[in-house]
């Protein structure tokens, strides 16, 4: 069995609906950032599975590469706020927050 671009594209959907889904229901600021990271990988299969499927170039793998690039800034720019939130109100709820600073 050859593995085809309906595969790839089956694994990057349930990923995807992975991710909206733990976005949507999760009260967790962590839980959230986890599940945007779920969506951005799905995006990264995508840009890859085209990029193979699509004509040897490597467009798809530098868009890929520039996601990951993103998703680490993200990620750390989200984790220095989840701090200075739990700082302030000592839980990371994030349907509680109103404001950051009090």
């Amino acid at each position: 069995m050859e593995i085809t671009l309906n595969h790839f594209l089956i694994v990057s959907a349930i990923l995807f609906a992975l991710g909206i889904f733990a976005i949507i229901t999760r009260k967790n600021a962590i839980m959230v950032l986890i599940g945007l990271e779920l969506v951005l990988n799905s995006a990264n299969i995508n840009f890859i599975a085209f990029s193979r499927f699509g004509g040897l170039n490597f467009e798809g793998h530098i868009a890929a590469i520039f996601v990951i690039v993103l998703a680490a800034a993200e990620v750390a720019v989200a984790l220095a706020i989840i701090l200075n939130i739990y700082q302030n109100y000592r839980h990371i709820r994030a349907d509680e927050i109103s404001e950051l600073m009090k």
